[in-house]
């Protein structure tokens, strides 16, 4: 029976056979490779990565799609909500009985629960080779932005602290069923193999406070958290507004506000 996609799950099926042929070069899966899938959908790409795996792990949330992917001898069915999934457990699990150093994680993203996925891998990003994901463009040109661009916000300075990344493919609404009313592209996603040490609260509570008031000067903004934590003694200058700061100099600034 035809599936439909259902709208809470954010469904857009892939149906573009020359871009899923495209996105697999991207992806470049060997055999003994250790790769989960997120939402394998209606298994478009999930067919050409399991055939060049020998074995995939999917995860999949929606009963009816998940009872098709059930059938096929080559998948190991998670059945979870992602954000509910414990991904260290699962690289520790899925990269032992095949000796692969560490985990790939690849998937067409809904777009209504996209970045609570990105920021829950986080957690899990020492163990993960790399990720490859389908994500709504304007997500993915934030993601890469550089500084003082329109771009250059939050989401850039979250990830480029822990990532290496780069948007790989466009992708046309006319590629899905049904056509989201949005551009999509592909972005490959490498964990840094030394990123900068930094406490990751104090690191997020000081990006989210820098870039809560976007069009005001820094000083108005972090400038009064700075001094509830501790007097600034670097040369960090206030007088920019949040999109003008380089990643490392957040990360510099982390580290002189976190206890030694």
């Amino acid at each position: 029976m035809r599936h439909v996609a259902r709208k809470r799950f954010g469904q857009h099926f892939l149906v573009d056979t020359l871009l899923i042929h495209q996105i697999v070069q991207a992806i470049a899966p060997r055999p003994g490779q250790a790769m989960v899938e997120i939402g394998p959908g209606l298994a478009a790409l999930t067919q050409p990565l399991v055939e060049r795996l020998g074995r995939l792990v999917v995860v999949e949330l929606d009963r009816d799609l998940a009872a098709r992917l059930r059938e096929h001898p080559q998948l190991e069915l998670i059945e979870v909500d992602v954000l509910s999934l414990d991904f260290r457990d699962l690289a520790a699990r899925c990269c032992a009985p095949l000796a692969a150093q560490r985990l790939r994680v690849v998937g067409n993203l809904p777009y209504n629960i996209s970045t609570p996925i990105l920021f829950h891998l986080m957690g899990a990003a020492d163990l993960i080779a790399d990720q490859h994901f389908m994500l709504q463009k304007e997500v993915v040109d934030r993601m890469v932005a550089r500084p003082g661009s329109s771009d250059y916000g939050r989401l850039s300075v979250m990830l480029q602290w822990r990532y290496a990344m780069e948007q790989v493919l466009f992708v046309p609404p006319s590629s899905f069923d049904p056509p989201p009313r949005v551009d999509s592209a592909v972005v490959r996603m490498v964990p840094l193999a030394q990123p900068p040490r930094v406490d990751p609260v104090i690191f997020s509570e000081l990006v989210q406070v820098a870039f809560s008031q976007r069009r005001k000067l820094l000083r108005h903004t972090l400038g009064p958290w700075l001094e509830a934590r501790k007097p600034l003694e670097s040369r960090f200058d206030l007088q920019r507004r949040a999109q003008e700061v380089a990643v490392q100099e957040y990360v510099d600034l982390a580290q002189t506000v976190s206890p030694a």
